[in-house]
Order: structure tokens, then C-alpha cells, then sequence
């Protein structure tokens, strides 16, 4: 059959920061116990598979998309790019790549979207581990960077305590202006908790 690379993303829904995509071809002869839905796994235990992934795969890389281009492109496009640059950094071309999903970016090897294949297709389990790991990373070096935020809590994700530091703070250079909250904050549109002003007649 060939080499099988999988493909998933860390990141859609946050407000801040890239959404960060992995390919991994993994080795038959060398499997590793424990591939999950990254979600379903412990942050330690995904620490602990992310250095085995990287040592004992075929090859494997790790992409992103900026807030620049998701803002640029929207989130979905983002994504796709991010996926497709994953693909495209592997060190071997693999003969079928497999993506967490229902959609497939635009590649030059055969692809196929899986739904819930980050719990069906390990390479995909261990794509979606290094993408998230990565994220969580760069999300714990903009908490150094902007402690007031509590990224390191909720990953910049929509999350009541995120929302708050945004009322409180402002946006950071790292926030999606094309998502909803940020651009409230922004005033690029009214704030949804706010009444509404009665026309006068």
C-alpha cells in the first residue's frame, strides 16, 4: 500500500493565536502503545507519547497558519494551509494521506477526510497529539509574554476568564480580528450583551 501519513489540526476555535497542523508517517516495526484522540489524553500523557512520536515515526512535521492568514483567509483555509504545509514538510512522500475530519486540503498525493479519525487511525491519533502539544506550547510562551490573560489556562479559547482579560485588556497582536469577541473588543462591532439604544420617533 505505502506510506500512510495522518493528518490532524490543534486550534480552530481559539481566539488567539495560529492554528497549528501535524503529518506523521508512523512505523509499522516500531509501534507505539498508548495513540489516542489527544482530547481523551492527559496533558502529561501527551508530553510523554509527543517524545515518542518524534522518535519513533517514519517522519513526521508540524505546521502553522498565522493569525495574519486565518484572519486573511478565515479559519477553514487557515486550516487547510496549515494541513497542507504539514504535508509538505514531511521528509517522505507518502502514497495516501488520511485526514481527521470531512474535508481534505488540496494536495498532490491521494487524500481522504476521516470523520472522528483521531480515535479510528493512529497516525492520525499521533497527529493530533503533536498539534496539540505544539499549541499548547506557544500558547504557554504568549502566558510569559501577556500573563494577564491566563493563556496558560485556556489556551485561547473562548472561555468566560479569556473574554473578561479581553474586556479588562484590550486585544494583544496575537488575537484573531475576524472572530466575534476580539472584534468587539475592537469595536469593529456592537457588543451582543449590550441593550440595544431605542430609536426615537
Amino acid at each position: 500500500m505505502g506510506l500512510l501519513a495522518g493528518v490532524d489540526e490543534a486550534g480552530r476555535g481559539p481566539l488567539a493565536g495560529p492554528v497549528v497542523a501535524a503529518a506523521v508517517i508512523l512505523d509499522e516495526l516500531n509501534p507505539i502503545a498508548g495513540l489516542a484522540d489527544s482530547k481523551k489524553l492527559s496533558a502529561r500523557q501527551r508530553e510523554r507519547l509527543f517524545d515518542e512520536i518524534r522518535a519513533k515515526a517514519l517522519c513526521c512535521s508540524i505546521a502553522l497558519a498565522s493569525v495574519e492568514e486565518i484572519d486573511q483567509l478565515n479559519i477553514l483555509h487557515a486550516t487547510m494551509l496549515a494541513m497542507r504545509r504539514a504535508v509538505e514538510g514531511l521528509r517522505l512522500k507518502p502514497s495516501l494521506v488520511q485526514v481527521d475530519g470531512n474535508r481534505v486540503p488540496p494536495l498532490a498525493v491521494p487524500a481522504q477526510a476521516i470523520v472522528q479519525g483521531d480515535a479510528k487511525v493512529q497516525a492520525i491519533s499521533a497527529a493530533s497529539i503533536l498539534a496539540k502539544v505544539h499549541r499548547d506550547r506557544l500558547c504557554d510562551e504568549l502566558h510569559q509574554a501577556f500573563p494577564q490573560y491566563g493563556f496558560d489556562g485556556h489556551k485561547g479559547y473562548p472561555t468566560a476568564d479569556h473574554i473578561a482579560a479581553l474586556r479588562q485588556h484590550g486585544a494583544t497582536p496575537h488575537h484573531r480580528r475576524s472572530f466575534g469577541p476580539v472584534k468587539v473588543v475592537l469595536g469593529l462591532v456592537p457588543d451582543p450583551s449590550l441593550p440595544v439604544p431605542a430609536v426615537r420617533r
